[in-house]
């Protein structure tokens, strides 16, 4: 696939201490991902996909390599460039939903525009609104998740993830928590924002099922990329 490289990764490892013990998570990964892909992290659990994506989202650190993202090196931004950067240039959307108990969907999905603080309230609630129309979620705006089924959760992940017009989208194991049916009505819908908006997602995931909707594959195997980079 040709483009223009939205990430680009170069001799990354990751090590973690337990007790006295280094343990090798990730282990020399080179990766370049263009802008308007749709990529699939496929591999066993403990593998290293989780951390692969952490480092990606600024949530990790790499111990050793180079890491950049949206044009940005992430080794020469200070915290609040980080922060910046999560922020305005990519969207996560978890397999545990992450969505906050005591906010209705539409106010989840608003959080990401409140912290941005760079639109009027009516304008992040058209925005807001208009996202869950587009996951079919237009008359659960005033639910609170503790109301709405795991497929239904997830939806209004992705309408967060998407409400700030991302570069990237980071899904660890989207589908993970749901049946094979909302998992599969999940995809597509991602697969479709992909196509329309050109926004980069990049999966994380065990789930073969995932694969057909994948552009790019890429199997990672004890922290080493073994296919597709």
């Amino acid at each position: 696939m040709n483009g223009v490289n939205i990430i680009e990764i170069r001799g990354v490892t990751k090590d973690y201490t337990l007790g006295k013990v280094k343990v090798p998570a990730l282990r020399g990964i080179d990766l370049d991902i263009v802008k308007g892909d749709l990529v699939t992290i496929m591999g066993p659990s403990g593998s290293g996909k989780t951390t692969l994506l952490n480092i990606i989202g600024c949530i990790d650190l790499p111990t050793l390599g180079n890491v950049k993202v949206s044009g940005r090196e992430l080794t020469l931004l200070n915290d609040r460039e980080i922060t910046n950067l999560r922020l305005h240039h990519l969207g996560f959307i978890f397999q545990t939903f992450n969505l906050i108990p005591v906010l209705t969907s539409v106010e989840n999905v608003e959080f990401p525009l409140l912290l941005q603080k760079s639109l009027s309230r009516k304008e992040i609630r058209k925005r807001a609104e208009s996202l869950l129309d587009e996951v079919g979620l237009a008359q659960y705006g005033h639910h609170r998740p503790a109301e709405l089924s795991g497929g239904q959760r997830q939806r209004v992940a992705i309408a967060r993830a998407l409400v700030t017009h991302p570069d990237i989208v980071l899904a660890d194991e989207p589908t993970a928590n749901l049946d094979s049916a909302t998992g599969a009505s999940i995809l597509e819908l991602m697969k479709a924002m992909n196509a329309k908006e050109q926004t980069t997602f990049v999966f994380s995931t065990h789930d073969k099922n995932v694969l057909k909707y994948a552009k790019t594959v890429v199997q990672i195997v004890d922290g080493r990329i073994v296919a597709g980079a």
